[in-house]
């Protein structure tokens, strides 16, 4: 029998301080829930305060090239130089009516011009969200106040391609009612919602999508063999085996090519139709503009909490120190910590920004086309700093340039081999493609893999599957979606 034996040995092992976790968890933070820890910190630290000073960076000279108006997200609105006066009845009286001055123009009844017409404001065409647009009908329709809530959770849960992806026992306890819905309730409020238009919406899959819909074929024989096809061999008509689904049908090629044309008519993606749930509003990070012919980027003042070490309460307690105030100790601690960490964060996302800007140039001058393949571990090289943390630098972190507002991520993408031997970026490839379907004739749409045999005669060699993710990507519909029937 062997005899348990001791041994020691020696191990080297890097382990975090529990400072610097913090510190790389607050560095992959967007600038928003940054400010936010910094006001918290604020608040309870009595050895930091807000920064008034009005000392604002001076914007360099540009040259051409005006930033994108999306990029200019943030207003400072002027303060009053006098206070109204308000004690007499002839201001009280402007007040009023200039308050219903405001009131009518900001209504959201139809305003017409002096001539009677109209404004412009109130013929432009509005875009409803797919659960605006489902909720509009379930409004409609007589519903117990439980039913409705069920519905309601339904349409809440879809994604913007219009599919459930949820499971219904889940959905049910997220409800929170008073008894607890039923998966029966819960298969009830579906069936309803999917009742709803567009066809297809709220499936649960590709073939529950296409099954919701056929309705719309008007032949019963076609709609008979759609509904086989859709049902067995779905994998069969993606693959476009025409053969095997004529001997699975028992039918002549031609008749099954012609119901396969039609199930692609179809809509996948009912969701697509309509304007996202929500839309967001970003303000940038970094600015970039060309400065004397150079691109520069440098850091937005909007997004840099305004915070610094209260130097008066700090000399106190410096000078009346001991051993009875460790708690005051530590909260210094953390003040000096958190004003080094404002510092160190954005120096540190403007000199990645800088280094992306100096291998982008010419996708600032050009456009997507002429995006370059970048890779984490360049930029890493360059700024002296580990792939993981530029990663976290680039996550929800976003530039202004005058193509628009991107995140720091977008400009990344592998490289992907040319015929000539070169290389091209993903998004230089995506820009192509979405370039050459715009262009194209509605009556005859380009196929992925036309698109594909294009690229190829370009020197660029990308798998038809590549094209239709690319495709996707861009949220562009299939080929029979978007050709133009006359």
């Amino acid at each position: 029998m062997n005899a348990p034996v001791l041994r020691t040995e020696h191990r080297q092992q890097q382990a975090l301080s529990p400072r610097l976790q913090q510190a790389v968890r607050l560095l992959q933070l967007s600038s928003l829930d940054f400010a936010q820890e910094v006001m918290d910190a604020l608040g309870r630290n009595p050895f930091l305060e807000a920064d008034e000073s009005e000392d604002a960076p001076a914007a360099p000279d540009t040259e051409g090239a005006p930033l994108a108006a999306d990029a200019l997200t943030s207003v400072t609105v002027p303060e009053a130089t006098e206070a109204p006066d308000y004690g007499s009845s002839d201001s009280a009286m402007e007040r009023d009516a200039e308050r219903d001055s405001w009131q009518a123009d900001g209504s959201s009844g139809n305003r017409k011009r002096e001539d009677g017409e109209l404004s412009l404001m109130d013929t432009m065409a509005v875009q409803h969200s797919l659960a605006e647009h489902l909720h509009g009908q379930l409004n409609l329709l007589p519903l117990s106040l439980r039913d409705m809530a069920l519905a309601k959770a339904i349409v809440e849960s879809l994604d913007d391609d219009g599919y459930l992806r949820v499971p219904l026992e889940e959905l049910a306890q997220v409800c929170e009612l008073d008894p607890e819905a039923t998966l029966e309730e819960m298969q009830i409020a579906l069936k309803r919602v999917q009742s709803l238009e567009p066809a297809g919406v709220a499936a649960r899959s590709v073939q529950e999508c296409l099954l919701l819909q056929l309705p719309a074929i008007e032949c019963s024989h076609q709609r008979a063999l759609a509904q086989a096809v859709i049902s067995e061999k779905l994998d069969a008509l993606a693959a476009k085996d025409v053969n095997s689904l004529s001997r699975f049908l028992s039918r002549p090629v031609e008749e099954v090519e012609a119901v396969c044309a039609r199930i692609r008519r179809l809509d996948p993606r009912p969701g697509w139709r309509y304007g996202a749930a929500n839309i967001q509003y970003l303000t940038p990070d970094v600015i970039v503009r060309k400065v004397r012919g150079q691109w520069i980027a440098t850091l937005n003042p909007a997004i840099v909490p305004k915070v610094r070490l209260n130097r008066v309460y700090a000399e106190l307690f410096q000078r009346h120190r001991n051993g009875m105030h460790a708690e005051l100790a530590a909260h210094l601690q953390e003040a000096r910590w958190t004003v080094r960490n404002v510092e160190q964060r954005f120096s540190t996302i403007v000199s990645v920004a800088q280094a992306i800007v100096n291998r982008q140039r010419h996708f600032l001058e050009y456009g997507a086309m002429a995006m370059k393949p970048l890779g984490l571990r360049e930029i890493a090289d360059e700024v002296g700093l580990h792939e993981s943390t530029v990663s976290r630098v680039t996550n929800n972190k976003y530039m202004a340039t005058p193509m628009g507002v991107f995140e720091l991520k977008y400009f990344f993408s592998r490289a992907m081999a040319t015929a000539g031997g070169g290389t091209c970026s993903a998004t230089a490839i995506r820009g192509l493609i979405k370039d050459m379907i715009e262009a194209e004739r509605a009556e005859a749409p380009l196929s992925d893999a036309e698109i594909a045999r294009q690229l190829a005669r370009q020197g660029l060699v990308v798998a038809r599957r590549t094209v239709t993710k690319y495709r996707q990507t861009l949220r562009i519909e299939a080929v029979e979606r978007r050709r133009k029937h006359t």
